[in-house]
């Protein structure tokens, strides 16, 4: 007689005897949620070292749970009386890395069985209790239907002859959510633990969610956004690419049983949140609390107003925080500078703004992320010698190519911007400005005092300009008083709360906005939040996908109190002023180094 409901309310040592003689009528296992279930992966004994040592390099889809001795049927460590040859639903079987069949047991190769070595990796059916516990409905179970499960273009840490991209289950969850997705999931390491993407499964190079790999498509309701947690089928793909003589696996939504129960797993790191970094396309990131306190006090840190010209008005919380997110996935960040206030001296530009512009280049360069700098042609020269000599005081690792950028068409910025002109290849993920002069609504630069500086500066507003039009490009605008590229974001505080803003209000906006009492200060405060942001577990694993080991951070690129000093005494000598007194002093906006910007350097450190 076949069972065929009442079955999550049976022990597993019950369930997996009823499996074990066929008794069963169901097509798999999700939903049976009370105890921890496990993939499995069945291969020789002579691959087992190097499987093993894959999985360990790639945990997040591949958490061990028990690796058996050759021939040994049986796993104590997970359950009492069972026998991996019947104790799944079904099982497939691979020669020379194809699927030549599907089977209800193994008990027919027990011979070639004594030779292989069975590894039980960890499932995430299991968090399907911890997700329905907090109020959040799973959809595939709704739908009564399997998980969907789908192939990235996301390379898995390669060992020996084991090597594959990444596998993904999806789960839509609604965006209000979210958190508590995370948040019930986080700690279940061996079930995966938290999501590796959140957000457009473009970015995971999965082209249609109607269409899985795996498992069945699952809809979306309306208000739905798709979650992606590592899958344990990633070990069927590095079997199939093995192409071993034989191997077995269990058939995707029929995994073994476990004895454990479900229950909360060790930290990865501290309470998580997700923010938005990006809507097109829709992205998503996450952080642990504590980080993100940490960058919201860097925030708070470089808002003061040392100059008392009401930029507290013009600050929105959370900014720092979501820009650093923003530029920490990103690979290929352009970056420009350049005020040229003091029109009547030669060089006209200020020493705000070129400092914090290499600090946030030194840090992207530590994170082994692609850098360029684009300035106005007439400053060529003169960023290429701040560049040598910010190399030569070892506040980069090697020189920055320096850019220029001229209108010469309507489509000239696209053309910059993106490879042959296309946007759907841009050359850059991200875009900041840093203290550069921004473009008012009339169409002018100007500078504080409500002096006209246009003839001194390039259009490259209109790169951020067309950012907006160009999906993957995010852009972030670091100033101190709105009149700065990016600032259009907060344009309204600006023209009613700040000296002249009706007239001198950047139109330009981000889409971060940080506002600082100086802005090399924000330049200094993104490159500690990078720094941050790599030394968080939670953010680390979930831009790493869950592959590979966490990276140990250096704090050789922060910027420091000695560096900093050597670097504006540079900027002295090649003649570059002070932004409110003009003059050769070593001193930043009227400020003096050793008594105000040293000690913000110090208290962000």
């Amino acid at each position: 007689m076949l069972l065929t409901g009442g079955f999550k309310s049976l022990l597993p040592h019950v369930l997996r005897r009823i499996i074990r003689y066929n008794r069963l009528s169901i097509s798999n296992t999700s939903g049976m949620e009370s105890y921890k279930q496990a993939n499995v992966v069945i291969l020789h004994k002579s691959l087992a070292d190097d499987f093993e040592k894959f999985c360990r390099a790639n945990d997040g889809p591949l958490p061990l749970l028990h690796r058996s001795q050759p021939g040994d049927w049986k796993c104590p460590s997970l359950s009492s009386d069972s026998d991996i040859r019947t104790d799944c639903l079904q099982y497939r079987k691979y020669e020379h890395g194809a699927c030549t069949g599907s089977l209800k047991s193994l008990k027919e190769y027990s011979e070639q069985l004594k030779d292989m070595v069975a590894f039980y990796l960890g499932c995430n059916f299991s968090v399907e209790k911890a997700i329905q516990k907090a109020g959040i409905p799973i959809r595939n179970i709704e739908q009564k239907c399997n998980v969907s499960m789908y192939k990235t273009s996301v390379p898995c840490c390669s060992i020996s002859k084991f090597h594959c991209n990444l596998v993904v289950t999806m789960r839509p969850i609604p965006e209000s959510k979210l958190g508590a997705a995370v948040l019930a999931t986080c700690e279940l390491k061996e079930a995966h633990g938290a999501p590796i993407h959140i957000g457009d499964p473009g970015l995971l190079g999965i082209q249609d969610l109607s269409k899985p790999d795996y498992g069945d498509p699952v809809h979306l309701h309306p208000g739905d956004i798709p979650v992606f947690w590592a899958s344990g089928v990633t070990g069927v793909e590095a079997i199939i690419n093995c192409r071993t003589p034989l191997a077995f696996t269990h058939s995707p939504d029929c995994t073994f049983i476990t004895d454990l129960e479900n229950g909360n797993g060790r930290s990865l790191g501290g309470v998580p949140q997700v923010h938005c970094i990006s809507q097109d396309p829709l992205h998503f990131s996450i952080v642990s609390a504590e980080a993100a306190q940490k960058i919201n006090t860097l925030e708070t840190l470089i808002g003061i107003d040392p100059g008392e010209r009401g930029i507290g008005h013009l600050q929105r919380q959370g900014e720092l925080l979501r820009a650093a997110l923003a530029m920490s996935h990103c690979s290929s960040v352009l970056v420009t500078t350049g005020f040229p206030t003091h029109f009547r001296h030669q060089p006209p530009e200020e020493n705000d703004g070129p400092p914090g512009a290499l600090a946030i280049a030194a840090m992207l360069q530590a994170l082994e992320k692609q850098v360029a700098i684009v300035t106005d042609l007439r400053a060529m020269e003169l960023n290429k010698r701040i560049i040598g000599e910010a190399v030569q005081l070892g506040i980069l690792k090697k020189p920055i190519p320096l850019l220029s950028y001229q209108r010469e068409s309507a489509d000239s910025a696209i053309k910059f911007l993106c490879e042959n002109g296309n946007p759907g290849r841009p050359r850059f993920d991200h875009l900041v400005a840093i203290e550069r002069a921004g473009m008012a609504a009339d169409g002018n630069y100007y500078n504080a005092r409500k002096v006209n500086i246009k003839h001194l500066v390039d259009p490259i507003d209109e790169l951020f300009l067309a950012a907006q039009t160009i999906p993957g490009i995010t852009t972030t605008g670091v100033g101190d008083g709105g009149n700065e590229l990016g600032m259009g974001k907060v344009k309204d505080a600006v023209k009613k709360h700040i000296k002249n803003g009706d007239v001198i209000a950047c139109d330009v906006e981000a889409d971060f906005t940080v506002v600082a009492g100086v802005s090399n200060w924000g330049g200094y405060a993104i490159a500690c939040a990078l720094h941050v942001l790599r030394c968080c577990q939670t953010h680390d694993r979930y831009l790493r996908r869950a592959l590979g080991f966490a990276r140990t951070p250096s704090q050789s690129a922060l910027p420091s109190v000695p560096k900093e000093e050597k670097l504006l005494k540079t900027l002295v000598q090649l003649g570059v002023r002070s932004g409110k007194t003009a003059s050769l002093e070593m001193e930043v906006d009227g400020l003096p180094f050793y008594s105000t910007h040293s000690l913000m350097i110090e208290k962000l450190l």
